[in-house]
């Protein structure tokens, strides 16, 4: 699976004056880890966020849904973010936001 290179870049447009951001190929996605945790994500079909225990009420949400990867059970603490409902810069901005906010709260690795 390829990722959405357009989505990636506009994630690292938006992380460009964080400190500590590194990208890494997960999921066939394009990773932004924060502290060596996965933060967001740019997958084929829209941002991945890692949200912990707030993911599941992020899916209440209008095309946000579980991340599941591949074949596999959905992920806990983890949504996709469909690529439409993150056309507008504000909305992307909100959710890379928080799923790098969540991150700041993991201990590094």
């Amino acid at each position: 699976m390829a990722y959405d290179e357009g989505l990636a870049e506009r994630i690292r447009e938006l992380l460009a004056t964080r400190d500590g951001i590194v990208e890494r190929r997960i999921f066939g996605s394009l990773g932004f880890f924060c502290g060596g945790n996965l933060a967001v994500a740019a997958g084929a079909d829209g941002l991945i966020v890692r949200l912990g225990p707030d993911a599941q009420k992020a899916t209440e949400e209008r095309g946000v849904s579980p991340f599941k990867p591949g074949d596999a059970k959905p992920m806990t603490g983890w949504v996709i973010v469909e690529t439409a409902a993150v056309e507008d810069d504000a909305k992307l901005a909100e959710w890379v936001e928080a799923g790098v906010e969540f991150a700041g709260t993991l201990p590094a690795k």
